[in-house]
């Protein structure tokens, strides 16, 4: 050591390492805590000293300091605008889903007419609100359905209900004779029989109302179906007259009269066809034709009748309704409408073509399998 200023405040411990890699690299620089270090070869008239110094930069120390304060505030201000300015992004954005959720939350089963404001139909909760728009209709639809149906079922019930009670209660008024007993049994047990004619219906229109994949489906004839509903009628009416025609060819494919559908449901449908053929036809006849085109099978229900008017054909098939011979026929307005809904649930077609005094002819169009 030939010099050292300072001896009392010596900071960097000059070791044979450091000295070999000042040799070495002829200038390094080092921290000795906070101080910053430098080691060096010097060379003076020939010879070569290693000269070794540190410093403390307070000044740099300040301003690294001043930096890092300056800095966390500035990141506690910026993460407070950015929460502020992202709070309020959040809000002005999901304003719409607000407004389309207080507007669904007014909408009851006593306002189900109410609709979801659409502001923009191109953007998704335009999109959105289109949706649940197109399902408060569907809903809407049938909530009136279902209203309509109770009030129609409670009117068809207290018509028979109410002959009923009165027959009963007009035979037990005083003493009648043996036949005007039997009169007044044979009166209610005929309303009897038109309650559970009516009952019947409306449980199987039930059953039409299932989805198809509720509904127990296998290959079924058409050519034989018709033979099970006239064998059906003619117990309950062995006065009609039905008469089955069948095309020639069918013989030779099976397929083309062959679809998949439930038995029951279907014989219903055509039992309710043959017999409105025959009750409104003068020689109670239906004539039932079965043939096929490209991928249908394709049946003709036709009668020689007193046909109907352009009001009766708009709302044949609506529930109840009954046309302008209703005083002459009995009915309860369910099996048109309860035979458009077996078709329509076997994927089929039915229309009807009719002219007064010219008969009615039903033309359903299945597809084949």
């Amino acid at each position: 050591m030939l010099y050292h200023d300072a001896i009392q405040n010596d900071i960097i411990k000059e070791d044979r390492k450091m000295i070999d890699k000042i040799l070495r690299e002829k200038e390094i620089e080092f921290y000795v805590g906070k101080y910053q270090g430098i080691g060096m070869l010097y060379s003076f008239e020939g010879k070569d000293y290693i000269v070794t110094a540190a410093a403390y930069d307070g000044y740099g120390y300040n301003n690294l300091f001043e930096l890092r304060d300056t800095l966390l505030i500035l990141f506690i201000v910026g993460l407070s605008l950015l929460f502020i300015t992202g709070y309020i992004l959040a809000r002005t954005a999901l304003k719409p889903i607000r407004d389309i959720v207080r507007e669904a939350e007014t909408i009851t089963a006593f306002h189900i007419d109410q609709r979801l404001p659409v502001k923009n139909k191109n953007d998704e909760l335009g999109e959105l609100s289109t949706a649940f728009n197109a399902l408060l209709e569907r809903l809407e639809v049938s909530f009136n359905s279902q209203k309509m149906f109770v009030s129609n079922v409670s009117h068809e019930l207290r018509t028979p209900l109410a002959a009923l009670i009165a027959e009963l209660d007009l035979s037990l008024q005083k003493e009648r004779t043996e036949e005007q007993y039997r009169t007044a049994m044979q009166n209610a047990l005929q309303d009897a029989q038109r309650m559970t004619k009516l009952i019947d219906g409306l449980l199987n229109l039930a059953k039409a109302d299932y989805q198809k994949e509720q509904i127990k489906m296998q290959e079924i004839r058409l050519d034989e179906l018709p033979l099970d509903a006239r064998e059906f009628i003619f117990r309950a009416h062995p006065d009609y007259n039905i008469e089955l025609l069948f095309e020639q060819e069918e013989a030779d494919d099976d397929h083309l009269i062959t679809v998949m559908g439930n038995i029951y449901l279907l014989n219903i449908a055509f039992s309710n066809l043959i017999e409105n053929n025959c009750k409104y036809s003068a020689d109670k006849s239906s004539f039932v034709q079965i043939s096929f085109w490209d991928k249908w099978t394709i049946i003709r229900l036709s009668d020689d009748g007193v046909g109907m008017s352009k009001a009766d054909k708009q709302h044949l098939f609506t529930l109840f309704y009954r046309g302008e011979q209703e005083h002459t026929v009995e009915g309860h307005g369910i099996g048109m409408a309860l035979a458009q809904k077996i078709i329509h649930l076997h994927q089929g077609n039915i229309a009807v073509h009719s002219e007064e005094g010219k008969g009615t002819t039903f033309v359903i169009e299945l597809p084949h399998i």
